[in-house]
């Protein structure tokens, strides 16, 4: 069959992360490999980086299959895609697969999506495919794009998935609906990244930093096969700051960037979260790391309780401990997480307009301040942070003018999104 692979367009209405950074779509490249195996000819169209619109591509590849891939936040624009498919042919078999159809599949239904494939062997089965051999990502496939992608300051940056799940349990993720905790055997992870010709690469676990033992063996292996390159993951704050001896052997072998769950900036909550970790590990991860030399992206998580005094504590925990990276994220209720129910009558975005469901818009009425300032104390403290001479200084001295200019206009874009809300209130 001839099977055209879509990675979706983030809706206008999305305030999106897309902004200051691009990513592999490694779940279709990995769809492409088992494809070729069994014969069908593959195309893959980015939608985040083409400019011209779905029906174009369509009338180009004439494909016989379409699987698009999404989150949450694309629910809206892949049905916008499955309706443009079929009104070009209702002989075309629209499948949608990724995370989100996983642990949601309901909210696929609709009448030109033919099937919503919640694992792998769903979409295999549907097209007849067998797994001949252990198979790695395609990478050619992508070859026209991959110049594009990037990840703040980790330039045409590839991706690789090392393990799947979260070991963890925190209450508020939606990591943990997705699957159980496995890991990829380490030969079979230095085998793959001897197929990447990227200098740097974002290791998309949920946790990376997560066994000790595991670790020592990649590290080992990296330098057994002289391996050299940069590493961004995902990592704990607790696991950082009881592993410095781990977190310094990763530094030897390419570790340059790790995104941290901080989370939150008081006991309370994160006893709340359930993430079962103390301030004191966050504080000493967040040492550690730059101790190291390791940029560190801090996660947080706004709370809906919060007023102007919670802002300005979150504000004085960033800059007491330096962090000049942070991402904050107004608490969203995710489907199928204990908060859902929870929180489902004080929702001021409804479910069904799942494009504002990105994790930076406040789909929860705040309990204390108004939402136009609530959206302003996000503004705000991310520019307190982001623009203060001394971080401003520092990025351009580690990583050069025009990055930070290029990175400078996409943050901009974010900051009219909110500046909209703002006006709107």
């Amino acid at each position: 069959m001839n099977v055209l692979l879509i990675r979706p367009r983030p809706h206008s209405e999305t305030i999106g992360l897309q902004s200051v950074m691009i990513c592999e779509p490694l779940e279709l490249m990995c769809l492409s490999s088992v494809l070729k195996q069994n014969g069908h000819v593959v195309n893959i169209i980015d939608m985040i980086i083409e400019k011209k619109p779905i029906d174009y591509f369509i009338k180009k590849v004439n494909p016989d299959v379409v699987g698009i891939t999404g989150y949450i936040s694309h629910v809206g624009i892949i049905k916008e895609y499955a309706k443009v498919i079929k009104s070009y042919s209702k002989d075309i078999k629209v499948l949608v697969g990724g995370v989100h159809a996983k642990v949601c599949p309901e909210d696929f239904t609709d009448d030109n999506i033919d099937s919503v494939c919640r694992t792998e062997d769903d979409l295999y089965d549907f097209l007849g495919c067998k797994i001949k051999e252990k198979s790695l990502p395609d990478r050619e496939i992508t070859k026209k794009y991959q110049n594009k992608y990037y990840y703040l300051f980790q330039n045409k940056c590839a991706l690789i998935k090392t393990s799947f799940g979260c070991p963890y349990n925190c209450n508020f993720c939606f990591c943990k609906e997705i699957s159980s905790y496995s890991a990829r055997e380490i030969d079979d992870v230095i085998a793959e990244l001897k197929t990447i010709p990227q200098k740097e690469v974002y290791i998309v676990d949920d946790d990376f930093l997560f066994n000790r033992n595991r670790l020592l063996e990649f590290y080992q292996k990296l330098k057994e096969n002289n391996i050299q390159k940069n590493y961004l993951v995902y990592g704990r704050a607790d696991f950082i700051s009881k592993n410095e001896d781990i977190i310094m052997k990763l530094k030897e072998v390419g570790l340059s960037a790790v995104i941290v769950g901080v989370e939150a900036s008081s006991q309370e909550e994160l006893d709340s979260y359930n993430k079962k970790t103390k301030i004191d590990d966050n504080v000493r991860a967040i040492s550690i790391l730059k101790k190291h030399d390791i940029e560190c992206y801090a996660t947080v998580i706004l709370g809906i309780d919060w007023d102007k005094h919670d802002f300005k504590r979150l504000y004085n925990f960033i800059k007491a401990n330096k962090i000049v990276f942070v991402n904050l994220q107004p608490f969203t209720p995710m489907p199928h997480t204990q908060y859902f129910d929870m929180y489902k009558d004080k929702l001021i975005i409804p479910y069904e307009e799942h494009e504002k469901w990105d994790m930076a818009h406040l789909v929860v009425k705040p309990e204390k301040i108004s939402i136009r300032e609530y959206y302003y104390r996000i503004i705000s403290t991310y520019y307190k942070v982001t623009v203060s001479p001394q971080n401003v200084i520092y990025m351009i001295r580690k990583y050069g003018l025009n990055t930070v200019i290029k990175l400078s206009f996409g943050a901009l874009k974010i900051t009219w999104q909110y500046t909209k809300k703002i006006i709107k209130g």
